[in-house]
């Protein structure tokens, strides 16, 4: 078990998924948070469902309500955060911009945003140039948030990847999860160091 040096053990929200129950990248984000568990961490999940549900976000009459609040509490309470994707059309879906334009609401935050933070990005996608053009944007959007993309970042198939049990199929894609997972615990326990 990783402890934290402040003696709690590290916080790391995952936020990912689609409209789509069950969707690959929400299943991939599930197993990456167990793995944060299985390490030490405490997590928290805003999957697909619970982003769909957030309103759209408008910089000039910014939402409040009891989910969204939850939402950005979690985030600025968050040690590390896992960013799980589809890839749609060459980019990351609507939903996930849409959370990620939401944490605006963190501007003047102690921790603006994910500053001083590891975020572990994963892409699920439909083929090599997908994977490749989202896990980039992601990245680029996790610089401009103040975050530490993990040095490994997670490219997945966007189909046959689980099994009925919803287990990897490829024990490829089981280590990429779960070496985003465990470099965003362990960078969380030394940045607390």
């Amino acid at each position: 078990m990783t402890d934290h040096p402040l003696g709690v053990a590290p916080l790391i929200v995952g936020l990912g998924g689609t409209v789509r129950p069950g969707s690959s990248s929400e299943k991939a984000l599930v197993l990456a948070l167990a793995t944060a568990e299985a390490a030490g961490a405490r997590t928290a999940l805003f999957g697909g469902a619970f982003l769909a549900g957030l309103p759209i976000y408008n910089p000039h009459d910014p939402f409040c309500g009891p989910e969204m609040d939850r939402f950005l509490a979690a985030v600025s309470a968050a040690d590390g955060v896992i960013v799980s994707t589809p890839g749609y059309h060459g980019s990351i879906s609507g939903v996930v911009k849409n959370a990620l334009d939401c944490l605006e609401g963190l501007r003047d935050d102690a921790r603006p945003y994910f500053d001083g933070r590891a975020v572990g990005c994963i892409v699920s996608a439909g083929g090599a140039q997908a994977s490749g053009s989202t896990l980039a944007a992601l990245r680029s959007i996790v610089h401009a948030l103040r975050g530490w993309p993990t040095p490994f970042g997670a490219t997945l198939g966007a189909s046959g990847l689980f099994d009925e049990a919803g287990a990897f199929v490829d024990p490829r894609d089981l280590w990429q999860v779960e070496t985003v997972a465990q470099q965003v615990v362990e960078f969380a326990c030394r940045w607390a160091a």
